[in-house]
């Protein structure tokens, strides 16, 4: 088959491409430039064929969605479209003239957890931007194929991660090598509360697989939805503990008020911890094993461990 995957060289892409590859796909990736951030797999990537462009650029200059009539596919996967009107471009370019269309989504469209663990069924609550334009994303895809027979999926991901992407911290921020250091060294870590809000974290390569299982089952992936997660989430205490486990070390976990929280860890970051707390996500695979038979391989623990690897390994962290 021949599958169109636009922005292909990201966390994401870097690992569905391959897997396509290596399954006998013909593959053409749109990105801005013509090589993967993350897999640099021998096998697959000189296979691929490239179109080279930048999609915000074209969009406000009015060309995107006739670059995109003027490509053929048998299957689109549209992995950076954030806003309603990307979207439905890439529906209008592509309607009538292909067999499958797959949507990267975001569990923050779900809104926060009211029920855990959240199903895809289950009402969206959105309450960013973000979540509320994904949101819409995926009604607009569902009502096109309740209406028109357009053919989607949507595939909702979690904190996604990686070997070279770090994941989101322990603390429920992006501070760097810190939180990771502080646990290394028995150093104090500040959690909101009692360290009890979840995070629910996923493996760039468990993404692509359930990607491309949805490519291979496409008769039970149409119309549907899927939260493409680790097989559970964990609360910020646990990741502390997997964390300082690594390392040895017993965690020195010291647990003030979210509000007290901005104080010690600035504002920008307080931002991000708050956002996952008030989240607090916990999404069910069950739909994506019981259809697709999605089966991830890497716990959150795993994608810590292999995370700090790779920071050990290029002197990223130090102690």
């Amino acid at each position: 088959m021949r599958v169109l995957v636009v922005g292909g060289t990201g966390h994401i892409g870097s690992y569905l491409v391959p897997r396509l590859i290596l399954a006998g796909h013909q593959v053409t990736v749109v990105a801005r430039h013509p090589h993967p951030q993350y897999t640099p797999e021998p096998l697959a990537w000189p296979q691929v064929e490239w179109v080279t462009a930048d999609r915000r650029a074209e969009e406000e200059a009015g060309t995107w969605q006739a670059r995109m009539e003027g490509l053929e596919a048998d299957i689109v996967v549209d992995l950076i479209a954030f806003t309603p009107q990307q979207n439905q471009s890439m529906m209008d370019a592509f309607n009538g003239r292909i067999d499958h269309f797959l949507h990267c989504g975001t569990i923050w469209a779900y809104g926060p957890t009211e029920r855990a663990p959240y199903e895809e069924h289950h009402p969206r609550r959105p309450t960013t931007q973000y979540g509320i334009d994904k949101a819409q994303i995926e009604a607009d895809l569902l009502t096109g194929w309740h209406e028109e027979a357009f053919p989607a999926t949507i595939i909702h991901p979690g904190h996604i991660s990686g070997r070279r992407w770090l994941p989101i911290d322990p603390q429920g921020s992006r501070d760097g090598v810190g939180v990771y250091e502080r646990l290394a060294t028995n150093k104090q870590v500040h959690l909101p509360d009692l360290g009890l809000a979840t995070l629910h974290h996923v493996h760039g390569d468990d993404v692509a697989q359930l990607f491309h299982r949805s490519i291979d089952r496409r008769e039970q992936a149409l119309g549907e939805s899927f939260s493409a997660v680790a097989p559970y989430a964990m609360s910020l205490l646990g990741c502390c503990r997997s964390v300082a486990d690594l390392f040895g070390t017993e965690p020195n976990l010291a647990y003030v008020s979210l509000q007290e929280l901005a104080g010690i860890v600035g504002e920008d970051s307080h931002a991000i911890i708050e956002s996952h707390v008030v989240h607090s996500p916990c999404s069910s695979i069950a739909k994506g094993k019981r259809l697709l038979d999605y089966e991830p391989r890497y716990t959150t623990e795993q994608i810590f461990a292999e995370c700090i690897e790779h920071l050990l390994e290029t002197d990223q962290l130090r102690i």
